[in-house]
């Protein structure tokens, strides 16, 4: 009888292929076969064969999405869950190729193939430890990552032409089935360090950085101003692609983990930073970026002109049941009303879809450069296009006309002329062509930059770059000694993934800062 067939699996203690990390060889006689101090697995072992390299023979599949007549009508989320059988199934598809690419373009370098083959071996809590192990919430990034730019995008069997593994799927999947089976762990707070952390934003990152320096054994206290944790997760993403109870699970999570949530609480208002810093041995400020880029063009100050950010919260607040003052005067609700979302980013596209549940007359999108080059998940445009909204590329507006409030928008044709310093093609108007559209809510979705925190938190000191964002070392600390910043407070206007990747690393520079800060009193003892 000869040893099973193991040389592929993967070791989730070890983060290195079983047959490279277990050493151990099965005695003459044997019927138990040691891999590693998480696996005994016996000469008959169920764990199925040959379980992936599949993708020839079955094709690219997502899960089901809900009717567009259907899914415009509500906020609930528009696929339904993978099955086991076809979680298992598409997972399987995976070639286990030799230089993943999937994972190299996964900010957070999360071990796909080996959590994919072991999804499609049936071995389905060892597959959500293992996703669990690089990102403190799989099933959130399975919902929003735009996978069609990252892992799924480079995807070697898509460079075949024989369709992407669809591995974000398959990653939400996981983590919603492990929810399901009570295989989310409780977080493990380490030895206590007699050290605490202020965290400034509950959002993404400063949630992330607040688990693993809690696992570190220090005291950590959140601190965000908005009365409900999560941040964009919470008011700027729209139910329709992640679910609010999803969120909150995760922020239930963080407290019964031992870690403060100070809800309402805004750092250069009701605490100052320099407070924050003699309250606590560390500061991370995880605020995120807020602040809507203006449209320059007449007209922009109008009634009915509002901002992103604004129209979102709104929406949210309401499906999380809060009287909305906006909702109840119309000024950021779409109902009966033409609306045009000017942008062509992830936020825009969460705009006219938002619009169109809301009941308006007319959706269409305004984007300056052509489909190929919007910075948006072309799978989300495709979902917009279903459920009606119109994309007018190559389009930028003019100006905004009408009386003291919005009635059309004034645009122009668009070229796209020579590249600009990122290497896109600049968006070039060609004076010869000029249109009109009705339009009595104008939704600004033209990104967000950084508040300027160094006059709100009254902080000189701390440096901000030429675009606001704050400065930082090579240990993401910045000018000011014992603070830290990560997210899109230091990166700029970013994705969730990379929010939740700075939260991983910041919470080690932090730790390695408070282990160095022990030496001198340890020393002393």
């Amino acid at each position: 009888m000869g040893a099973p067939s193991q040389a592929h699996h993967f070791c989730i203690e070890n983060f290195t292929r079983i047959g490279q990390c277990c050493k151990s060889r099965a005695p003459e006689g044997a019927t138990t076969f040691r891999i590693c101090k998480f696996h005994d697995v016996s000469w008959d072992s169920p764990i199925e064969r040959n379980s992936t390299n599949k993708f020839v023979e079955r094709a690219q599949a997502y899960p089901e999405k809900r009717a567009p007549d259907t899914r415009r009508a509500d906020f609930l989320e528009i696929g339904a869950p993978f099955a086991e059988d076809a979680a298992r199934a598409q997972a399987g598809r995976c070639s286990q190729c030799g230089v993943p690419y999937c994972q190299a373009h996964c900010p957070l370098h999360n071990h796909i193939p080996d959590w994919l083959r072991l999804t499609a071996e049936g071995r389905l809590q060892e597959a959500y430890d293992l996703s669990a192990r690089t990102s403190t919430m799989p099933e959130i990034c399975g919902r929003i990552c735009p996978q069609d730019r990252l892992c799924e995008g480079n995807c070697v069997i898509e460079f075949s032409g024989h369709g992407a593994v669809t591995i974000g799927s398959v990653e939400k999947y996981l983590g919603d089935n492990a929810w399901e089976n009570g295989w989310v762990r409780p977080i493990e707070p380490g030895t206590p360090t007699g050290q605490s952390v202020g965290v400034i934003g509950a959002g993404p990152a400063g949630l992330t950085a607040a688990e693993y320096l809690r696992r570190a054994g220090h005291e950590v206290d959140i601190y965000d101003r908005h009365d409900r944790a999560g941040g964009l997760l919470i008011y700027g993403i729209p139910n329709f692609k992640l679910d609010k109870s999803v969120v909150d699970r995760r922020v239930a999570r963080i407290e019964e983990g031992g870690i403060t949530i100070h809800r309402g609480v805004e750092v250069g208002k009701d605490v100052t930073l320099a407070e924050l810093r003699e309250r606590h041995d560390a500061v991370f400020v995880a605020t995120g970026v807020y602040q809507s880029r203006e449209l320059t063009v007449d007209g922009a100050d109008k009634d009915g002109v509002v901002r992103a950010i604004d129209f979102l919260t709104a929406s949210n607040r309401s499906g999380l049941g809060d009287d909305v003052a906006e909702h109840a005067d119309g000024s950021l609700f779409a109902k009966d009303r033409d609306v045009v979302v000017i942008g062509g980013g992830d936020t825009a596209m969460d705009c006219v879809r938002t619009a169109i549940r809301q009941g308006a007359k007319s959706v269409k999108c305004l984007y300056r450069r052509d489909r190929e080059n919007m910075p948006g998940s072309r799978t989300e445009v495709a979902h917009a296009e279903e459920e009606g909204v119109e994309f007018l590329w190559l389009s930028g507006p003019a100006s905004i006309e009408g009386g003291d409030k919005a009635e059309r928008v004034q645009a122009n044709r668009m070229e796209l002329g020579e590249p600009d310093a990122d290497g896109r093609r600049r968006p070039v108007v060609d004076p010869s062509s000029s249109f009109s559209l009705d339009a009595d809510l104008v939704i600004l979705a033209l990104g967000f930059e950084p508040e300027p925190l160094p006059a709100i938190f009254g902080e000189e000191g701390l440096a901000v770059s030429d675009w606001g964002t704050l400065e930082c070392d090579d240990n993401m600390m910045t000018t000011l000694p014992g603070v830290f910043a990560g997210g899109d407070i230091a990166r700029g206007a970013s994705l969730v993934v990379w929010a939740v990747r700075d939260g991983r690393d910041v919470a080690e520079k932090i730790d390695t800062y408070l282990v160095e800060q022990r030496k001198p009193s340890a020393a002393a003892a």
